[in-house]
């Protein structure tokens, strides 16, 4: 929940305003909502009336869904939005570590371009990774090294407090600007991917749904703290990547810390995604699954083509923007709500179809506008 992402939240309040605040809650609330009624559908009652877990994965739930069409249309389509997802955030992670040494080292001469090709280079050992266990320490690195980074960034913006102004915020925005604020609010809280995972292993899953309310309302507090008091500091000023305001003594400190973060979180969504693909592989043929041959060259190929795309792509706020957009909003809200009113549509009261059928909507809306408004971004800049 508390991703690198967290620092284009400030650039979202520049072009979102107050609405920018009520956002980052809002879509908190509903995420944890959403992420509720997804693990509901992995579950059905047996004949005493108790609930049994019937279903594993999130592919599992959209097969269900799309039986009566397909056995396996469902999972086709999860599969391919998840991996998208997970490629995304990798392509992002590199864009931010090719800026972030492009901010660091101002006086050499080598391009932002150049720059993520050679942080490229150093995760070029993430195709030899086979197991979860040196993915999961990593991550115990990255929560470290985040939380640090959140705490000198607050720590300096409260020392400029004397300059604030609420003045800064936005009484009128503009549509679209705003729309592509929604996108990167939303691909800052996307976790569904991982939680019938995540439920599955703990000791004790009736306490998944207290678990989900502390996470997002925890989370839903550190964004908001954040985003506010950052750009309460620098107004207008307020960049993409948050870090690159910063004076030029904390800047370098700053981003080179981000850079190890970054670095050390790109092998979680490139592990997951990888092994998504090679499990559909070896559900069609067991003998090339086991081949380590084709899984160096899945893992070659992912690894190529997230630097292929940050190369072509190098837009932080935007694409985050186009992801939150299309597989955030996707996986996030709308299949969870429609997989939920197929799954139990007979046991739900009106008040829980209503609500459902109301984020479905919303949630449609919102990736509708953001993709185009996105896309427009992009192709303005690149013209």
């Amino acid at each position: 929940l508390q991703g690198i992402f967290v620092l284009g939240l400030p650039y979202a309040l520049l072009h979102s305003g107050y609405s920018g605040l009520l956002l980052i809650v809002l879509a908190a609330a509903l995420c944890c909502y959403t992420g509720k009624i997804l693990i509901a559908c992995l579950y059905e009652e047996n004949e005493d009336g108790q609930l049994i877990r019937v279903r594993d994965t999130y592919e599992d739930i959209a097969n269900a869904c799309c039986k009566k069409l397909s056995p396996n249309l469902g999972g086709i389509v999860v599969n391919v939005t998840q991996v998208v997802e997970l490629i995304m955030t990798c392509i992002l992670y590199l864009i931010v570590s090719g800026n972030l040494l492009s901010h660091s080292f101002p006086y050499v001469p080598v391009t932002e371009k150049t720059w993520s090709v050679i942080a490229f280079v150093t995760l070029l050992p993430c195709v030899f990774i086979r197991t979860l266990k040196i993915v999961s320490k990593l991550s115990q690195l990255c929560s470290l090294v985040h939380f640090v980074i959140i705490l000198v960034v607050i720590t300096y913006c409260l020392t400029q407090v004397h300059q604030w102004s609420w003045a800064k915020f936005r009484l009128s925005l503009e549509f679209e600007d705003f729309l592509v604020s929604v996108g990167v609010i939303i691909f800052g809280y996307t976790s569904q991917i991982f939680l019938p995972t995540l439920e599955g292993n703990m000791k004790n899953p009736g306490e998944f749904r207290s678990m989900l309310n502390w996470t997002h309302f925890f989370a839903c507090i550190l964004k908001t703290t954040f985003a506010l008091t950052a750009f309460l500091t620098w107004g207008e000023k307020t960049k993409e990547v948050i870090t690159d305001n910063l004076p030029s003594f904390l800047e370098t400190l700053v981003n080179l810390c981000l850079l190890t973060k970054a670095l050390l979180s790109y092998p979680l969504p490139f592990f997951a995604a990888t092994e998504i693909v090679c499990s559909c592989i070896y559900k069609g043929n067991h003998s090339n699954y086991r081949s380590p041959l084709l899984a160096l060259t899945v893992r070659g190929s992912f690894l190529l083509l997230t630097l292929l795309m940050a190369m072509f792509t190098p837009h932080f706020a935007l694409l985050m923007g186009l992801s939150g957009s299309v597989t955030g909003a996707a996986m996030t809200f709308l299949l969870p709500s429609l997989f939920h009113l197929k799954l139990k549509w007979k046991k739900l009261s009106c008040v829980e179809k209503g609500a459902d059928i109301s984020v479905f909507i919303l949630g449609f809306l919102c990736s509708l506008a953001g993709i185009v408004c996105s896309i427009k971004g992009l192709l303005e800049v690149f013209g």
